[in-house]
C-alpha cells in the first residue's frame, strides 16, 4: 500500500498541536540533528488513516522504534499492553521525569511498555537533555497531553 501524501495545512497543524515537540520523548525538533516526523498512531499498514486524529509528531528515532505497533507483550504482567496513544492518553498520567528530568520513568505498565519499546531513555536523549536543561530548554515548558 503506497503512502499518503500529508497535505501541508495538516502537517502545520499536527506540529503545532505537539508544540514542536515529539509525542513520545518529549524531545523539541530544534535541538534535533535528525528531522521529525509525522507518524500514524494506527499504521497506514493497519489501514490508519492520514486524518488529523490519527497522527502525531515523532522524532525520527522514536517513530522508527514503534514501526506499525499498537501494543507489546509485558513480560511482567504476562499480557499484551498498548502502546501510548498521544491522542488518547494523557502523557503525564502514564509518564514522569525521575529527579534531574534526564529520564523518563513509566508510571503504569502501558508507560513501563512504552519507554522500554520506544527506548525513551537512549543515551543520547539522556546527554541531549543533560545538555540543555542548563538553558532551562528541558523539560519543555509546555507539555502538551
Amino acid at each position: 500500500m503506497p503512502k499518503s501524501m500529508i497535505p501541508n495545512n495538516i502537517r502545520a497543524a499536527v506540529i503545532l498541536r505537539a508544540s514542536k515537540c515529539c509525542e513520545y520523548c518529549k524531545s523539541q525538533d530544534k535541538y534535533s540533528p535528525t528531522t521529525f516526523t509525522i507518524d500514524h498512531i494506527l499504521p497506514e499498514s493497519l489501514d490508519g488513516t492520514s486524518d488529523f486524529l490519527n497522527l502525531c509528531y515523532a522524532c525520527f528515532l522514536c517513530n522508527r522504534l514503534k514501526s506499525n505497533k499498537l501494543k507489546v507483550f509485558d513480560s511482567l504482567l504476562k499480557k499484551w499492553i498498548p502502546l501510548f496513544n498521544p491522542r488518547k492518553d494523557i502523557w503525564q498520567e502514564h509518564f514522569a521525569w525521575n529527579d534531574d528530568t534526564t529520564q523518563i520513568i513509566g508510571l503504569t505498565a502501558m508507560g513501563r511498555c512504552t519507554v522500554k519499546e520506544l527506548k525513551l531513555n537512549r543515551d543520547k536523549l539522556i546527554e541531549y537533555r543533560q545538555c540543555i536543561i542548563p538553558f532551562g530548554e528541558h523539560p519543555p515548558k509546555d507539555l502538551p497531553s
